[in-house]
């Protein structure tokens, strides 16, 4: 892999989860699995588990449990020496609860008053921050917690442009957020200050509903709620994608067909807006568009951003940078995530690339 520094600034909260796929009233009053979890925070952990080099960008108040989040990120080979501690505010929690085949998994936010979201722009160092990075990642999960999240999402991409650091932007869309401006409506606003983030993007990356919930364009013949995939629809997203935001080299779509929650099947498009070729993974011996049969799913948190850090992962390794192979490396890391309790992605470059080669019997590695 070239020399690269691939950073991402976002918000990291402590996970609560009962234990297997419990339900809370059956967990409480007792144990919950707590774990560290967050968009931005889970690329970062990926890239790094895959011997990528990665930074943490965040802010956090000064104290043991945050501490202990950024010694096991340090521990898995990520540098946070550039997180931003500071006493105002707390560390945001989610929990979560596992579903179970026709029962969807749950999330329940806890992070109003979190440090990243009451910091403005003014209290990052974002030329130190970025000193070294030649690479950006955000999402829309962090805008979406305040105005002032916001602002400092739009500084650090916009420093980062002008600096001549390619960005990326899933766009990440959560309809449990964006309820900082009362009276209007959640994808109207996040539509408005994503265009503003979106439009410093080289790599845009979203799934089948946040082009639609976010900018209103809509793959044809798709049915989210039943999980019905019109996979060519999905080029026309990218191309008008690709439109309206003219900076972009590349817009990436995760593909998946919800059956239940044990049962996804999983795959990707990457859409190079130069050429207007679209690369599918994975594929066939026919060369035909073939997705992972994911059974008996562990855990699908992170997936999404298993897919954003191997795609990023692969673009900047010589070996896999060619748009064909660069889907088939964040559609398989992604595939392999979601066999992984915990929103981290801890499988290897080698482990995602047996599975690229069709090694996914499962068999007992002696």
């Amino acid at each position: 892999m070239k020399k690269t520094c691939i950073a991402a600034f976002g918000e990291v909260m402590v996970r609560l989860c009962p234990p297997g796929k419990r339900r809370f009233q059956q967990a409480l009053p007792g144990t919950l699995e707590a774990t560290f979890g967050g968009g931005e925070a889970n690329v970062c952990a990926s890239i790094a588990m895959l011997g990528g080099k990665s930074r943490y960008l965040t802010a956090l108040p000064d104290n043991p449990v945050s501490r202990a989040f950024a010694a096991q990120l340090r521990g898995m080979g990520c540098d946070v020496e550039h997180i931003c501690y500071n006493n105002c505010g707390r560390m945001g929690i989610y929990y979560a609860e596992h579903g179970s085949n026709m029962r969807g998994s749950n999330v329940i936010y806890d992070r109003d008053g979190s440090t990243i979201s009451m910091l403005t722009p003014a209290d990052y160092d974002f030329a130190g921050m970025l000193d070294g990075v030649t690479h950006l990642h955000i999402t829309g999960i962090t805008p979406a917690l305040s105005a002032a999240a916001f602002a400092s999402t739009l500084a650090a991409v916009e420093y980062a442009s002008a600096q001549g650091i390619t960005v990326s932007v899933d766009l990440n869309y959560r309809k449990k957020l964006w309820n900082w401006e009362p009276g209007t409506a959640k994808n109207a606003l996040a539509g408005r200050c994503m265009e503003q983030i979106v439009k410093f993007a080289d790599i845009i990356i979203g799934n089948e509903e946040d082009a639609a919930d976010v900018f209103g364009i809509h793959a044809s013949g798709t049915e989210i709620e039943s999980g019905k995939l019109n996979i060519s629809g999905y080029k026309e997203v990218a191309a008008a994608l690709s439109a309206r935001f003219p900076k972009a080299a590349f817009i990436a779509v995760t593909l998946r067909e919800s059956f239940s929650a044990d049962h996804n099947n999983w795959g990707g498009m990457l859409y190079e807006c130069a050429s207007g070729n679209a690369f599918f993974a994975p594929l066939n011996s026919d060369g035909d568009y073939t997705p992972y049969q994911i059974k008996n799913i562990v855990d699908r948190f992170g997936g999404g951003d298993s897919f954003c850090a191997g795609l990023i992962y692969a673009l900047n390794d010589p070996e896999l940078a060619a748009p064909a192979d660069a889907i088939r490396f964040a559609v398989a890391a992604s595939a392999l995530k979601h066999t992984i309790s915990g929103d981290y992605n801890f499988s290897t470059a080698a482990e995602v690339r047996a599975l690229m080669k069709g090694s996914a019997s499962g068999r007992v590695q002696r």
